[in-house]
């Protein structure tokens, strides 16, 4: 496989319907919406409506939760993927996963942590994250590399990637794709064109062509 091989990038914490297109713009599979209760990037419905109307075909919206046992009131009217990211086990993983599909389940490395969630066959991507979860802060990657090859699951590698590192990071872990929220802000919960942009380029994958303007 080529060292520049492209990977998904999936830009988290998108708080606003204009960072939903810098997103998709810059070439992002995926966008993180947040309805975590305290956190900078946290949304409600009706901004979450307003950005996923921006999203143009191809950009899969993701809704991100932290709950005990998986059940939240986004999840009562959200009809697209989950990204579960707090205390919830495998019953809960697999409740969400009946009604919504197959989950993403967000945790902090640690060897055991990855075995133990890619034998739940309700996840499907394993967002595998640094200490503390949108906070920016990174974790060995070396001890992850060795373990992605025989894992069941794809992996989504999160935690302190920016556009500095990012490429760096591709290569050593190979993962699926790639997952950001703080560094590509200039401030939190506020996305930055240029940091998304770049992100994406580091990462491999090519800009889309900007939705026309309505006359």
């Amino acid at each position: 496989m080529s060292g520049t091989h492209p990977v998904a990038v999936k830009i988290c914490g998108i708080t606003r319907p204009e960072h939903a297109r810098i997103a998709a713009e810059a070439g992002a599979a995926m966008v993180g919406l947040v309805f975590v209760a305290g956190s900078p990037r946290e949304i409600d419905r009706a901004t979450a409506e307003r950005i996923l109307a921006e999203l143009p075909f191809g950009v899969e919206p993701v809704a991100l939760v932290a709950t005990r046992d998986g059940r939240h009131p986004a999840l009562d009217w959200w009809a697209g993927r989950v990204q579960l990211h707090g205390e919830e086990d495998e019953a809960a993983c697999e409740r969400v996963a009946r009604r919504a599909g197959p989950v993403m389940r967000g945790f902090a490395f640690s060897p055991d942590a990855v075995r133990r969630w890619d034998a739940c066959t309700a996840i499907d991507t394993l967002v595998i994250d640094g200490p503390r979860g949108g906070g920016g802060h990174g974790f060995d990657h070396a001890a992850l590399a060795p373990m992605v090859p025989s894992l069941r699951a794809r992996v989504l590698l999160a935690g302190g990637l920016t556009p500095t590192n990012v490429r760096a990071a591709i290569d050593r872990v190979r993962p699926w794709g790639v997952d950001v929220s703080s560094g590509v802000e200039r401030e939190r919960g506020t996305k930055d064109a240029s940091l998304v942009a770049g992100f994406c380029r580091e990462a491999g994958v090519s800009p889309r062509r900007a939705r026309p303007s309505a006359s």
